[in-house]
């Protein structure tokens, strides 16, 4: 049985900047609809946004690092890292800074969109000569994290038999991701870290760090993040997983051959407008888009939308075209199952081992990573001097957007 559905499609109206727009057409009602047509620019979208060998590098660098058990029981005969560096290690090599990013992030931390790099650097504005994280004194690694899709060894790379791993691909945890950063430390020849950064995930993974390898860093930086997921961050994940499981164009991960518009960029779209709502404030979006009309458009009656929709699928269309489906769910898993004291006597007791220095940071607005989760990691954490609190009305997205109390904070721990 068929029925009729709307749809996030490529027919941008005019005046619209190219955002994406809605279409009425006749599907099975028992999966997430096709398309009529491809998001956002004409062009159809890519079956996957992740790197493929043979893309532009960039400025990728890349290393081997063998084979890697994992938590959960699975085996990755070898792993390959993809990171960027920024500056010079020293002599003595003390002054690295290891900068971790979150879920849909990569390894392009500062720098302009380029061949290989589809978007400009995500932390641009901390990194870089006379920046808070000064490039003329630090030297910056930034890597793609295990499972992703912009270089590491993830879903879209090649199994062993010659194919994409796709739905094959095995799970990961945090521990996992982190034990292969410390695998690609190794490689680098960095004894310890000047300090561990990084938001959201990204956050996640700096924890794992202070936890795992108390020798191997010295300072710690966890922003807008938590200890341990909890059940409301596990229930908006789910629903993420699920938009992407129930398109049919998913076909149980197993769609790197099909060609463009036929990938899972329904189901991918999605769960990133799901993710982006957790990711901005009420306040932002009452104040920026209210009951407002697209313009031009008429919600009154369902034939059009609010500008907040209109919104919601802009970002939906731009990830399509620049991530991948299971790398998504990859990194969703992995946040589901974090929890840093997961076998070691709770997260209170995972925490108080940690012995580098720490600077908690949360967003006041962030209703995805609440600040009373920072409060409880401080408190927990024997070297953070109290938590520090970004003032936004932007939420989660605090961390990328509030430049300067980011930058201050973070320059001022580096001293």
């Amino acid at each position: 049985m068929t029925s009729p559905s709307r749809l996030l499609v490529d027919s941008p109206r005019p005046g619209r900047g190219g955002d994406v727009g809605w279409h009425t057409v006749h599907t099975d009602s028992t999966s997430l609809s096709r398309p009529a047509a491809a998001w956002s620019t004409g062009a159809p979208v890519p079956a996957s946004g992740a790197w493929r060998e043979g893309d532009p590098v960039g400025d990728r660098q890349f290393a081997d690092l063998g084979p890697l058990d994992l938590e959960a029981g699975g085996h990755l005969p070898a792993v390959r890292v993809a990171y960027e560096t920024w500056g010079t290690l020293s002599p003595s090599r003390d002054n690295a800074v290891l900068v971790l990013h979150a879920l849909t992030g990569d390894s392009h931390l500062a720098g302009p969109a380029a061949p290989g790099h589809a978007t400009a650097g995500w932390w641009d504005t901390l990194v870089g000569p006379g920046r808070p994280i000064d490039t003329d004194r630090w030297f910056v690694v930034a890597p793609n994290v295990l499972g992703g899709c912009q270089g590491t060894t993830g879903p879209a790379s090649t199994a062993p038999d010659g194919r994409p791993w796709g739905g094959r691909f095995p799970y990961v945890s945090v521990r996992d991701q982190v034990r292969t950063e410390l695998a690609l430390t190794d490689a680098l020849g960095i004894p310890s870290w000047a300090l561990v950064i990084g938001a959201s995930m990204g956050g996640m993974r700096v924890l794992e760090w202070g936890v795992m390898a108390p020798d191997r860093v010295r300072r710690i930086a966890p922003i807008a993040t938590t200890a341990q997921s909890t059940g409301d961050q596990i229930a908006w994940a789910h629903t993420q997983l699920e938009a992407i499981r129930g398109d049919a164009a998913w076909r149980g991960g197993d769609y790197y051959d099909v060609g463009d518009g036929q990938g899972p960029h329904v189901g991918l779209g999605v769960a990133r407008q799901i993710a982006h709502t957790t990711y901005r404030s009420a306040i932002e979006l009452d104040e920026r888009f209210g009951q407002l009309a697209q313009g031009g458009e008429e919600p009154l009656g369902g034939g059009g939308r609010y500008a907040v929709q209109s919104y919601l699928d802009h970002h939906a269309g731009k990830l399509a075209r620049r991530f991948d489906a299971n790398s998504y769910l990859a990194l969703t898993e992995a946040i589901c199952s974090h929890d840093v004291g997961r076998g070691r006597g709770g997260v209170d007791a995972a925490l108080s081992r940690v012995t580098a220095e720490a600077l908690v940071v949360a967003v006041d607005t962030d209703r995805l990573y609440l600040p009373a989760q920072s409060e409880r990691m401080a408190a927990a954490l024997p070297g953070a001097a109290g938590h520090h609190m970004i003032r936004s009305d932007f939420g989660h997205d605090g961390f990328l957007i509030e430049h300067d109390q980011v930058g201050s904070l973070v320059s001022g721990f580096l001293g």
